[in-house]
């Protein structure tokens, strides 16, 4: 039981997060990116102060970023395929 309680249930927030956002995403609601830069940023807090791992840290950095601009572009995308 120790062990499901390690790092006091951030690691368990943050793969529901995940998981949230990909079901949010599949529905096409844009909501999930913002839910996923959430969980990257329990990651990123777990990777640095918890776990010492870079490469948790570096993936999750990445996906920040990328998370991040998947949600400025969205409205973009919708104009787009309206005016085509």
């Amino acid at each position: 039981m120790n062990d499901l309680l390690k790092y006091y249930g951030l690691d368990w927030l943050a793969v529901f997060l995940n998981l949230l956002s990909v079901y949010l995403l599949g529905n096409r609601n844009r909501w999930g990116f913002l839910t996923f830069i959430s969980a990257n940023i329990v990651w990123l807090f777990l990777g640095t102060l918890f776990i010492s791992s870079y490469a948790i840290v570096v993936g999750n950095s990445i996906f920040l970023v990328m998370n991040s601009r998947g949600f400025l572009k969205w409205n973009q995308n919708k104009k787009i395929a309206v005016n085509s």
